[in-house]
């Protein structure tokens, strides 16, 4: 974005009575790697959620709603998204079978403005999300059970929660009190004791993931900074061991991470290249750089990789 992220949401919450969410939230679960879902832009000018497979095979839209698919998060077995729902009336959660049917709504906030950014806790029985308050400009991360039940507040000046994948610790990005700060802080799965693991000064993307052993999370740096390249890299859950995934260094050649794929042997990403748009994926070491959907005006955003359902992980931890 091209302004502080909460000053965005004022102006979107006075334009259209509802704000929309900043960006995505994900986590990778452990297993047989499945589809890839994303969404992007169709004719009528909406976004809607699309999935494909790994080999760039078998796309599909998924959904054809009056208004923008967008935050989406695979479930643990792979068999339903959660996803935010905008139009100029509504931004709310929502939930589907991953073939786009069974749409159901999500509880958010009483009182609340604006609920998105949803992502699964690792049983699957949950949701962490991000909830906006225009009466009181508050933007807070909240946790619930998928009936609404149990609704505790996280953090506050945040966005983008992912938990991790034994169910114990919880990422976000937090936002600094200034352009460009965005800092990446992973935090008991109740809050109370946030670890900054990626500075403000790295303008760290909305958009992150764990690693589903748990040990390492990827992210991307330099998320509106446009005069230098922005870069896909990786660092251990305390912070330490930093290291770069891609090595554009051309400002109009950007890599924005998705997700981990769910055997962890690869990342996937979203490549603009002077205009144009491809989806990728790269080994966690910086080689093996395939295309799965190749250069174009297609966008790809919000990417999460799910697992295939009938060959759910087990022993390796969990994260979306």
């Amino acid at each position: 974005m091209s302004f502080h992220h909460r000053t965005a949401r004022a102006f979107a919450v006075a334009a259209l009575g509802v704000a929309a969410m900043a960006a995505p939230a994900a986590a990778t679960t452990p297993g047989h790697n499945g589809r890839i879902a994303f969404a992007a832009v169709v004719a009528d000018g909406s976004q809607q959620i699309f999935t494909v497979r790994p080999d760039g095979h078998g796309l599909r839209q998924i959904t054809h709603a009056d208004g923008d698919s967008i935050h989406l998060d695979w479930s643990p077995d792979g068999r339903r998204l959660a996803y935010e729902f905008d139009s100029p009336t509504v931004c709310a959660m929502q939930v589907m079978d991953a073939d786009g049917s069974d749409v159901m709504d999500l509880p958010g906030v009483p009182g609340s403005t604006c609920n998105g950014q949803p992502a699964f806790t690792a049983d699957g029985r949950g949701l962490v999300f991000e909830s906006f308050t225009e009466a009181t400009n508050d933007d807070a991360i909240w946790s619930e059970d998928l009936n609404g039940g149990r609704q505790r507040r996280i953090a506050q000046n945040a966005t983008d929660p992912n938990v991790s994948p034994d169910g114990r610790k919880m990422s976000y990005v937090a936002f600094g009190e200034a352009e460009l700060q965005q800092a990446l802080v992973v935090d008991d799965i109740r809050g109370g004791a946030p670890r900054q693991i990626v500075p403000f000064d790295k303008d760290v993307a909305i958009k992150h993931d764990w690693a589903p052993n748990g040990r390492r999370l990827v992210y991307t740096d330099n998320a509106d900074n446009f005069d230098v390249s922005a870069n896909v890299a990786t660092v251990r859950a305390d912070g330490t061991g930093a290291r770069y995934v891609t090595h554009y260094t051309d400002p109009e050649q950007r890599a924005y991470a998705g997700s981990y794929s769910p055997d962890g042997r690869w990342i996937v990403f979203r490549l603009e290249d002077h205009g144009q748009y491809a989806l990728m994926r790269i080994r966690p070491d910086g080689t093996h750089l395939r295309t799965i959907l190749p250069l174009s005006p297609f966008r790809p955003r919000y990417i999460d990789w799910g697992v295939r359902p009938e060959h759910r992980g087990h022993g390796h931890g969990h994260a979306r």
